[in-house]
């Protein structure tokens, strides 16, 4: 190998790591870290069974709660207490809807359309 041609092999080499398209050792060429998937919210089901899943939900101050109905048209109402969140109102089939629980303690709710489904949400 002449000298020329080894001093084209050294700058191409150097120039291929330099713009990510080393081994990665030195970090080049290594994809960008990912960052954290954000935390999957509580939630309850409203199941075609006409049960809340799960009937008690344990959570913390703050988190989100998704309140899922099935096929089947459902509402919540909360009982009446401080820090409770807005009711969702209205026949609610094939959707979610979020609430968020800001206040500690224990919040009953119902559903209106059948009234012997019950939950309650508990938060510590």
């Amino acid at each position: 190998m002449t000298a020329r041609t080894l001093a084209m092999f050294a700058v191409t080499f150097f120039a291929a790591n330099a713009c990510g398209g080393g081994s990665g050792i030195s970090g080049y060429g290594s994809p960008p870290p990912t960052p954290n998937p954000p935390p999957v919210a509580d939630q309850v089901n409203a199941t075609a069974n006409l049960a809340f899943d799960p009937s008690t939900l344990n959570t913390k101050v703050g988190h989100v709660v998704t309140f899922a109905f099935g096929s089947v048209g459902h509402n919540i109402f909360f009982d009446a207490a401080t820090g409770a969140p807005a009711n969702i109102p209205g026949v609610n089939a094939n959707a979610s809807v979020q609430r968020t629980f800001a206040t500690a303690g224990t919040f009953t709710y119902s559903c209106h359309i059948h009234p012997f489904m019950q939950g309650k949400v508990v938060v510590q």
